[in-house]
């Protein structure tokens, strides 16, 4: 075998069949697409979700729900978590930079402290927001509570 002798695999390589050049070809007046209409002209495309004029899904089905537009959401993070941090890095204040140095929270975020979990050692926490639960654990262990704005 030599390089002379290479073919492409059978059926792998399709010739391009140009529709409708001449009027030989059988489709040349229109090149098959028809007489006039958006969809005889080059550049036509369909709106996404058209439905050739009948009304489209997305306007069929009705509307439900509620979205509240002064809803506040908050990145939970645990004292579960707040512990392994504490044992990991031995600090006692834990703030919102902190968190976000040692990757449990994001800039942008606003920051709730939930009670999963326990905890085990005093730890002075200034964050957004707390649950009761976790306001109480804190607080049995001998540690602070500030929330920020």
């Amino acid at each position: 075998m030599n390089l002379s002798e290479l073919k492409p695999e059978k059926g792998s390589v399709k010739t391009n069949y140009r529709r409708g050049r001449g009027q030989g070809s059988g489709g040349g007046g229109t090149a098959t697409r028809g007489h006039k209409g958006a969809q005889s002209r080059s550049g036509h495309s369909k709106k996404v979700g058209f439905e050739g004029g009948q009304m489209p899904l997305q306007r069929r089905v009705p509307k439900f729900g509620f979205k509240n537009i002064n809803r506040i959401n908050h990145h939970g993070i645990n004292l579960d978590s707040i512990q392994q941090l504490v044992d990991s890095t031995k600090i006692t204040e834990i703030n919102f930079d902190v968190l976000i140095v040692n990757g449990l929270a994001h800039k942008g975020d606003l920051v709730k402290i939930m009670g999963r979990g326990e905890l085990k050692s005093k730890v002075d926490i200034k964050i957004h927001a707390f649950t009761a639960s976790a306001k109480k654990a804190v607080e049995e262990k001998g540690g602070t509570i500030t929330e920020i704005n």
